[in-house]
Parts: structure tokens; sequence; C-alpha cells
């Protein structure tokens, strides 16, 4: 028994030592928003796209510069061949080398490159935007489940103060009936009523759950972690914070919201791209310029000559017959430096390429970007339309919002007074249970009105403020 003694007490001081390691956290929005930013997939994928048109960029801006390609080959010629650095026929194996520089540079192609380099740095910053746009989208969402959470917690709390009413009651009623002075079916009766309560306690205790559920998988957070948020002091809402109007915050959305910078630069992309296209019409210069050189395994050079002997080469006029000495040469092969000197060869050369026909792809592809362009346009104008309807809508609504939130406290504080009333009556066995139940679900729903007019006001800012570039948190 001591031993197990020790046992148990050993396990209890290791739960006490570890047990702040599982201690549940409290997240802020703003620690919900950079976890959620922090690990979203859609906005990796966004960037990598961002960085894929940044190297489509600074590809186009190279390709400005001259090009410059070197090689080197080693041969061997086996068989009749014709040397190409001695111009003699050869009937064995011969070995040679080459070696070159080339370089060649467009001077002009009628702004082509100027415009597709302008065309790839407006589609780069569009995706540039695109990226941000996704991060703000991320971060209103998250808030908007950050405060969904908030919600349901506080339905959480006027669900467990109902079902504590109802138990109160109940032991009451039971009491009396005990007493005798009250009938059985009043306690039936209440007894029904704290059933109700609790499953609508439940209820909202699953909306909680679920929504809690839903913001950890929107900031891609293991489900299993205990997880818990901050709650923020919210202040009473008023209406003075409405103090722009919704032009004025649609002129700021203007300047600051990316997927209209977005739209604006794949406007831009779109025109430097029909400029490119036009540009091809034009006759294009390029410049060429190489360097070679090279090596033959038959190059020879000449060390001496011996005389051999004598052939007749001929006959004079007098009858006589002419001798000629025939001579062998001593020869070596050519050495490689002084090859690799002696055949350099270079060459310069400008071309120009005049577009006369081309089975009409110049003139499909200007077509094609023209309508491009026109599509871009109509894009800008309507990511523009749509983002004054958006703000538009989210004013109205937050004014109306307010109105609701202002009618449900004058409703809330009605049905708290009769409720009150009701209560003091129902103790007083003047009225029914039916009757209190009635006042008090009343009250409950009176309570749940302006919570949810509250925090849709609430939310309805957070929009306002998303769209005049302010911080969520």
């Amino acid at each position: 028994m001591p031993r197990l003694m020790k046992k148990l007490f050993l396990v209890h001081v290791l739960l006490l030592a570890i047990s702040p390691m599982f201690a549940q956290q409290k997240w802020t929005l703003q620690q919900c928003i950079e976890q959620g930013l922090k690990n979203n997939i859609s906005i990796m994928q966004a960037d990598v796209n961002q960085q894929i048109n940044k190297v489509s960029y600074e590809q186009s801006r190279a390709n400005i510069l001259p090009t410059l390609n070197g090689g080197a080959t080693h041969t061997y010629n086996i068989g009749r061949t014709i040397d190409r650095y001695t111009n003699t026929f050869a009937n064995s194996t011969v070995l040679s080398q080459n070696f070159y520089l080339g370089t060649q540079v467009t001077l002009w192609s009628g702004l082509t490159q100027y415009n597709t380099i302008k065309q790839n740095q407006y589609s780069y910053l569009a995706t540039k935007e695109t990226v941000e746009q996704r991060k703000n989208d991320l971060a209103l969402n998250i808030a908007t489940n950050f405060l969904q959470v908030i919600y349901n917690n506080e339905l959480v709390k006027i669900s467990q103060n109902q079902v504590d009413i109802s138990k109160e009651q109940l032991d009451r009623v039971k009491k009396l009936v005990d007493a005798g002075s009250l009938a059985k079916s009043n306690e039936y009766d209440v007894a029904a009523q704290l059933a109700t309560d609790e499953f609508s306690f439940v209820s909202a205790k699953n909306n909680y759950a679920l929504s809690m559920l839903t913001l950890k998988q929107l900031i891609n957070l293991d489900t299993l972690n205990n997880f818990d948020i901050e709650q923020p002091n919210f202040s009473e809402p008023q209406e003075a914070l409405l103090n722009a109007t919704a032009w004025d915050v649609y002129q700021t959305a203007l300047k600051n919201q990316h997927n209209i910078k977005s739209a604006e630069y794949s406007l831009l992309s779109s025109e430097k791209s029909l400029a490119a296209a036009r540009g091809r019409v034009s006759p294009s210069v390029s410049f060429s310029g190489s360097i070679g050189t090279g090596y033959s395994g038959l190059a020879k050079d000449f060390v001496s000559a011996s005389i051999t002997g004598y052939q007749e080469s001929g006959i004079t006029s007098g009858g006589d017959i002419v001798y000629t000495p025939t001579f062998t040469s001593i020869t070596k092969n050519t050495p490689f430096a002084n090859q690799f000197k002696d055949n350099v060869n270079k060459s310069l050369g400008f071309t120009l390429n005049v577009p006369l026909f081309n089975g009409l792809s110049t003139y499909s592809s200007i077509k094609t970007a023209k309508l491009q362009t026109l599509n871009s346009k109509y894009n800008y104008d309507l990511t523009k339309q749509q983002l004054y309807k958006t703000i538009a809508q989210a004013f109205a609504d937050a004014q109306s919002s307010f109105n609701k939130y202002n009618a449900a406290k004058l409703a809330e504080q009605a049905a708290s007074q009769s409720f009150n009333f009701t209560k003091q009556k129902y103790d007083a066995g003047a009225i029914s249970a039916f009757d209190f139940s009635t006042a008090k679900n009343r009250w409950l729903k009176s309570q749940s009105d302006v919570l949810n007019a509250k925090y849709d006001y609430i939310f309805k800012l957070k929009v306002l403020d998303f769209y005049q570039g302010k911080s969520l948190y």
C-alpha cells in the first residue's frame, strides 16, 4: 500500500508539472489572422504565380541584351574527304578541332521588345496585387468567423441563464406542489419548459462548437488542439461611427483595394500586348558577329628537301634530252598553337527582316490583342462597379443594423420588465406556467435579437473599415 501511494503521488506531481504545457491558449483576432495568412495554401499558390510572372518579366528584360554563345568540336574524319583548313584531299583518319564564339543583338523591332517588357511588368504587378487581395479577403473572412464565435458564445450564456431560471422555478414549484399549494400539472409545465431550455442550450453550445471548428479550420490550426479566443471589449454601437458616405468610402477604396489595382495593371498589360503585336509589322534589324579558329591533323610545316634523282622532263630543239632533279620534302605537323593563331576567321553582319506575308498571323495577333484589351477594360470597369455596389450595400446594411439594434434594445428592455413583472405574478400564483414561459421566451428572443443586431453592426463596420484600408484588429 505505501508503494501504491508513492506511485499515485508521483503521477499527481507529474500531472501538475505538465499541465501548464497543455493550458488553453486564448487567441486574439490579430493572431488568428496572422496564423491564417501563414498557412493558407491558396495564398501560397498565388504567391508562386506571382514569382513565375516575375521570372517572365526579368527574362523579357534580359532578352534585349546581346546573346553570346561559344562552342567547340572534336572530329575524326574517316575516309576520303577535303580538309577545310589545308584544302587538300585525305583518304585516312584525320583529326580536326573547331572553336568559335558568336553574338547577336536586335537593334530594332518596332518597339516589340520594349512593349513586351512593360506587358510582363504589369502582369507581374497584377499578380502581386492579387496575392495581397487574397490576403485581405482571408483576413476579412477570419474576422467574420471570429465575430460569429463571439456571438454564439454570448448565445450560450443567455441560454445557460434561461436554464438556470427554469431550474430555480422548478425547485420552487416542486416545494409548492409537495406542500399542496399547487397542482401537479404546474410541475409538469415547468419541467417541460426546462427541457425546452436545455435543448436550446445544447443547440447553442453545438453552434458555438461548430463556429469554433470553422475558425480553426480557416486558420489551418490542428482541430485537436486546445483553442479559445480572447474576446475584445466592443463598445456600444454608435451612429457616429458611420461618419462617411458610401461615395467617400468608395473613393478611398479605389486607391487602396488590391483587386482594383490588379484589374488596372491587367488592363495596362493588355494595352502593352497590343502595342507589341502592332510592332511586329515593322521591319526588324539585327546585328551578328562571330570569331572562330581550328586545328587539322593534315596541316604540315616544310623543314627541308633533298635531291633523290633525275627524270626526263623534255627534249631540246637540238634533240638533247632534258633532265630535272626530283626532290623529297621533309615536313612536320603544324603545332596546335600556330594553327590556333593562323586559322582565325571573323565575321560581322547586319540582317534586315521585312514581314510581307505570314499567313495573316500578325493581323490575327493584333486583332486578338485588341479584343483582349477590350475585355480587360470591361473587367476593370466591372470590378469598380462591383466594388461600389458592395460598399453601398455594406453601408446600407450598417445603417439598417444600427437601427435594428436600437429597436432591439428597446424591445429587450420592455421584454425584461415584462418578464420581471410576470415572474412576480407567477410567484404569487396569479398566472399560469404557460404565461410565465411565454414571457420568458419573449425575453430570450429579445436578448438574441440584441446580440444579432449588435454583432451584425460590428461586422458591417469591419467591412467598411476593410474597404477604407483600415486594420481589422
